[in-house]
């Protein structure tokens, strides 16, 4: 055997879930797991073959026919005790998201714990998946409506939340009755697999929660299969209007939520430290890779006297690995991440945009292979230019000007996507005119990444999502039932008939 052999043969390997049994996969296609701090290998991931994903599939639909019958407490007691396991182990869950997906160890928590919400409110689902009842709609007629589970359900997630997407799809699917099959991340599977451990742990039945791995044949196996009923999507543009149009021409129901270019709005009157901190911290912070980041910020009026200030606290943000203490900004995902930040940077200043603060090649002690960018900001962006209209995905800032809040409001409004929003003022005035005229479909209001609790429904609007209803709260729980409705009427024993009655109406 070749010492390569051999490396590889040291090297762990991300198993599958199929019918409650975490099996290897017996594909010969595989990727590497990569730590973005180091370059080291931490795991290899398998693309699983298609009789693998079949299988899965088949699982969860055999694991349906009496999940579906299982009682709502009994569904809600196992979510009781999946989210005390993860309190338990948000440390160490904390700690592989870092070490794969590159993450500061706070930042990392916050992923998981967002999560965590998301399970407690599956943990009380019986709440939102009542039905209604109208009592004598006729004489002697009632009907009412139940939310029944569609069956087989299936999610596809991002890189860049490992812990919290999956956390937003299955638990609301499972707990609602339907069965899954989820495909994480091929980059950074390794905390999304300890969580389905831990589910698994926590009581999740032999075949209810699926686990496949793979690139677009495991995508399109999710849009083609005729056993799936459901797909939820977090991801780029790109790949999630694939996933939609596939899905629904298969007949499925659909929900994508995609790309972003979130903006904020400054108004003079603004606390000036809070709202330069929250800038900072929402456009650089997790490296600038999540959909809900701000990658524009529009100075009104005065405020564009700030920019100098924001310039000098930006600068003294620390660039590290992931796990360094104050670190507060982490590595990219991948090499060709870096390079694809690097080259919009490098497209930023040929197109005229003035870079006011350079993050490329940061020096980073004890990290020299690591995938770092540092807090990049341009001024003078115009809004035909690419770095405006591209989605950067990594810790690059754009400032634009505008003379009065309207012009602002018109700016964003022109852009496709509608993500997330945010004002920051201290006028209650413009503040609501703000949320009442801007287009988008989560707005902050001094809340620079306004992603709502899971008592309500991730809402992202326009471009930035495909389908009627949006992940996790009341929204989901339409997504995952069906609704049946029944009208019924019972007569007495001694009840004498009627005539035959040739009309529908009932009375």
């Amino acid at each position: 055997m070749t010492e390569q052999a051999n490396t590889q043969n040291a090297i762990p390997t991300v198993k599958l879930l199929i019918g409650g049994e975490f099996v290897e996969s017996k594909t010969t296609q595989w990727r590497e797991v990569v730590n973005p701090a180091t370059q080291q290998v931490l795991a290899r991931v398998p693309f699983a073959t298609d009789k693998e994903m079949n299988a899965a599939v088949a699982s969860a639909k055999q694991a349906f026919k009496t999940w579906r019958k299982t009682p709502i407490g009994t569904r809600a007691r196992i979510f009781l005790k999946y989210q005390q396991l993860i309190r338990e182990n948000i440390k160490e869950l904390a700690a592989i998201l870092t070490a794969e997906q590159g993450k500061t160890l706070p930042d990392a928590e916050g992923d998981v714990f967002r999560g965590l919400e998301v399970v407690e409110h599956a943990a009380s689902i019986g709440n939102l998946q009542l039905g209604e009842l109208a009592n004598n709609v006729a004489n002697g007629v009632d009907t009412y409506t139940l939310l029944q589970p569609l069956g087989v359900c299936a999610g596809i997630t991002p890189f860049n939340f490992p812990a919290m997407i999956p956390l937003w799809m299955f638990p609301m699917a499972i707990a609602t009755g339907n069965t899954f099959v989820l495909k994480p991340s091929e980059q950074d599977p390794l905390v999304t697999m300890r969580l389905v451990e831990l589910a698994v742990e926590a009581g999740v039945p032999a075949g209810v929660l699926n686990v496949i791995h793979g690139g677009v044949d495991a995508v399109n196996l999710i849009c083609d299969h005729p056993d799936i009923k459901a797909v939820s999507f977090v991801g780029s543009t790109k790949v999630g209007t694939h996933v939609y149009n596939r899905a629904t021409q298969n007949g499925k129901r659909a929900q994508c939520m995609m790309g972003a270019k979130n903006h904020a709005i400054v108004l003079p009157d603004a606390n000036k430290q809070q709202t330069l901190n929250n800038l900072l911290g929402a456009s650089f912070g997790a490296a600038g890779q999540r959909c809900m980041a701000l990658p524009v910020v529009i100075l009104v009026g005065e405020a564009q006297q700030w920019l100098p200030e924001l310039v000098e606290k930006a600068k003294t943000l620390k660039i590290s690995g992931g796990t360094e203490a104050g670190a507060d900004i982490g590595p990219v995902v991948s090499c060709a991440a870096l390079d694809r930040i690097s080259g919009l940077i490098v497209k930023g200043e040929s197109e005229g945009a003035r870079l006011v603060l350079d993050g490329r090649n940061p020096q980073v002690a004890g990290y020299e292979k690591g995938n770092f960018v540092g807090p990049t900001i341009f001024t003078d962006v115009t809004t035909e230019m690419t770095i405006y209209r591209e989605e950067i995905f990594g810790p690059v800032l754009c400032i634009l000007n505008a003379a009065t809040l309207d012009d602002a409001i018109e700016l964003i409004n022109s852009n496709p996507n509608g993500n997330g929003t945010a004002i920051f003022t201290r006028s209650g005035a413009a503040a609501r005119h703000f949320q009442e005229e801007i287009d988008v479909g989560q707005v902050g209001i001094n809340v620079p990444i306004p992603v709502p609790v899971p008592l309500f429904s991730f809402s992202g609007s326009r471009a930035s999502k495909l389908g009627d209803l949006g992940p996790y709260g009341k929204q989901v729980i339409l997504f995952y039932t069906q609704t049946k409705t029944i009208t019924q009427r019972w007569f007495d024993e001694d009840e004498v008939g009627g005539p035959v009655n040739t009309t529908i109406t009932l009375k």
